[in-house]
């Protein structure tokens, strides 16, 4: 993946968890949009792997009651 595609996933991460979804859409459709499909296959794995990035929840910490 260029590095240019991960700095705007990551940008798009970042603006979702301030729930500025729209900003976040907004930068990251083109770079998905014109991606090849090598790219594109990277950036759904990447997408994949990084869903807490987006959520800001990290899935390996459980709370406990």
């Amino acid at each position: 993946m260029r590095p240019s595609t991960l700095r705007v996933l990551q940008r798009a991460a970042e603006l979702t968890r301030q729930n500025r979804f729209t900003e976040a859409v907004l930068i990251a459709e083109p770079v998905i949009l014109t991606a090849d499909l090598d790219e594109g296959d990277e950036i759904r794995r990447w997408l994949t792997d990084h869903i807490a990035d987006f959520t800001g929840e990290n899935e390996n910490t459980k709370e406990t009651t």
